[in-house]
This record gives structure tokens, sequence and C-alpha cells, in this order.
């Protein structure tokens, strides 16, 4: 499975025969945030540093939000960044970010299961999806349960876009979320993060 190669999801729809479905499904958790990190995220995006290279996206803008929403749960999950992940031949891929359980042989050790993987894109989010449902698909292998959900996130920095994978089913959630809501999009990230959380002690 060469990630590459996938930059439609209907190709990989019709390819690994999953239903796709749209819906607002992911409802919003409160998350108090720090006014220290809102001043420091706002500074970056007033000043429009973060825009000029995917890395910079990555550092400037998704990952100081993913690490803030983390926080709480960080005795239970863990946020990877640009984990290599090599399984094997097939499954192997780097994925931007990614979210798994805590292992209990120290903080270094990537543990299963995957819970979520972010992939930022520099064009337009609709491209990241081909890629993201592919690493999707490869972390639900991974994991060797269709039965519990795993969760995708595409953004440009600016708009970010949910999915989650369970079983068959790809549910992409029509709502849309952008850093100038950034209450908003944090809510919706803290549903996921804790859901994972809550997954930790299944």
């Amino acid at each position: 499975m060469v990630f590459n190669n996938y930059t439609s999801v209907g190709n990989l729809i019709n390819k690994f025969h999953i239903s796709y479905i749209e819906g607002n499904y992911i409802p919003a958790t409160k998350i108090q945030i720090n006014k220290y990190f809102l001043a420091d995220l706002r500074l970056v995006i007033n000043e429009r540093v973060f825009e000029n290279s995917q890395e910079a996206i990555c550092e400037g803008i998704i990952y100081p939000i993913l690490k803030e929403v983390w926080k709480p749960y960080r005795e239970k999950i863990t946020l990877w960044s640009h984990q290599p992940l090599s399984p094997g031949n097939e499954l192997s891929w780097v994925p931007d970010y990614l979210v798994t359980k805590k292992s209990a042989l120290g903080r270094v050790v990537l543990d299963h299961p995957y819970f979520v993987v972010v992939e930022v894109t520099k064009d337009g989010v609709n491209e990241g999806w081909g890629k993201c449902l592919a690493e999707l698909i490869a972390a639900q292998r991974i994991n060797r349960t269709k039965e519990r959900a795993v969760f995708g996130i595409v953004s440009n920095g600016i708009t970010w876009e949910f999915g989650r994978l369970k079983a068959d089913t790809f549910a992409k959630n029509t709502q849309i979320y952008t850093i100038r809501e950034l209450a908003k999009l944090m809510a919706a990230i803290n549903y996921i993060f804790h859901h994972c959380y809550l997954e930790t002690e299944r």
C-alpha cells in the first residue's frame, strides 16, 4: 500500500469497499484555553509567518494546538510528531501527527492502538484526504480491529476537517473549523482526545 498513490477518497472507497457518509458527529467538548497560549498563537496568525511551507504550518499552528489540547490527557495517550512507522513494508509510513495509547514500557515506546492520524497539507484540504484515509485504513489494520474508531484530521493550518473510520464506514464531518474560531476548533479536537482517553480504559 503506497500512500502517495492515493490522492482520491473515491478511489480508496472503491478499492477497499468502504461506505462513505457525511454528518456532524463531533459534539463540542469545551476546553479552557490558556491565555498565554492564545496570545502566542494570535501573534503567529496575525504576523502570517506560517504559510510559507508545510513545515512552518506544522510548527507554527498545528502542533501547538494539538499539544495544548493533549496536555490534560498525557497520562493515558501520547502525541507523536513525524514518527516513522514500520510494522511491515505494506504498512510503513510517516504520519505528520499520531495519537496512540501511552506505553507501559515508557514514553519512547510507540504503542497500539492508533487513535488519531493528522495529515498536514500546504495545498487544499481536499487533496490531503486521500492520503489521510489511506493512513486510517493502515492504522485500522495495525490495530487488528475494525470496531475501534480511528479519527483523521486534515488541515492546512487555517482550515481543519475531521473524519472517522469505524468498521467499513468512513464518516466525513460536514462542519469545517478554522483557527479564526479557535474555541470551536479546540472543542472539537478535545472531543476526539477525550474519546481516545476513555478508549484506553477499555
